[in-house]
């Protein structure tokens, strides 16, 4: 599996932020109310089983909080919980738990649904058969995407492009402009050594951007009929054949049905705006 974890910098921003949204302008008024000296252990308990993801979020919400509070781990990014099995502990003042406690669970649960939807689609591949890959898309939310991505990677799946500077990519609107042969020369004498990635609708398209000398292709809301009849090809013009990438249409229902049709990659959007929020609490244990 690739690192799970984002760059700590992204996490250190995304929580200042986080946490900024919570305590302006005043603070956490209701935890004021308690006892400075009063302490207490809360543990990270999951209500379902899923796969964990967000580690770094909640453990920097506690630290920027209250950097003595002390924060243990029995589970990391990658790591299948279980429904009622404690995955992690923190000690210390009572207030400034309480203060963090939404903030880290708010990631804590984004995070670790977006990793088990994702496992999900990993695994119904797996099940079929399948050696399809697992991607995801820029279609993450607002400031998060660095963190979405590595919860992606926590579940089994790859990362696609991070942001436009990455690559290439030649879709519909773009190839109304330039069309396919143009597009990818244009793109090779801009931008020499970049991957060039186009989007193709039928088999026709498949064949100019393979003769364009496309590095991958993007093969849009084709059935796996179609994927089919795109490897075979792809792989009969050229042993060096561009990389393959199905999307569109792509669901938990549907993703079987493409496991085994020789593509690469198969990209999902709903993997990053749409997975459900893993239910994790935090409970105080009774001293």
């Amino acid at each position: 599996m690739h690192d799970a974890h984002p760059p700590i910098g992204a996490v250190r921003e995304a929580v200042a932020r986080a946490l900024a949204e919570d305590l302006t302008p005043l603070g956490d008024l209701t935890s004021a109310l308690l006892p400075p000296s009063l302490e207490a252990t809360a543990r990270f308990v999951p209500r379902v089983d899923g796969i964990l993801a967000g580690r770094l979020c909640a453990m920097e919400a506690f630290r920027q909080v209250e950097p003595l509070l002390e924060v243990a781990w029995w589970a990391d990014d990658g790591d299948q919980v279980t429904a009622g099995v404690a995955i992690a502990e923190v000690r210390g003042p009572l207030a400034p738990i309480l203060t963090a406690e939404r903030t880290a669970l708010n990631f804590l649960g984004h995070l670790s649904g977006v990793a088990t939807l994702t496992a999900r689609y990993v695994d119904a591949i797996s099940d079929a058969g399948g050696d399809l890959r697992v991607w995801d898309t820029r279609k993450t939310t607002p400031g998060l995407r660095a963190l979405e991505k590595a919860a992606v990677r926590a579940g089994g799946g790859s990362n696609h492009r991070g942001n436009l500077s990455d690559w290439v990519l030649l879709k519909d609107n773009h190839l109304e402009l330039f069309g396919i042969t143009a597009g990818v020369l244009h793109a090779r004498e801009r931008w020499p050594g970049r991957t060039v990635h186009v989007e193709c609708g039928d088999l026709d398209q498949v064949r100019e951007a393979t003769e364009a000398g496309a590095d991958a292709l993007l093969l849009d809301n084709m059935s796996p009929e179609q994927v089919r009849a795109v490897v075979t090809e792809v792989r009969e013009r050229d042993p060096v054949r561009p990389l393959l990438e199905i999307s569109g249409t792509v669901s938990l229902e549907t993703i079987r049905a493409y496991a085994t049709t020789g593509a690469d990659l198969v990209s999902i959007g709903a993997l990053t705006h749409s997975a459900p929020v893993l239910d994790i609490g935090l409970d105080v244990v009774p001293e």
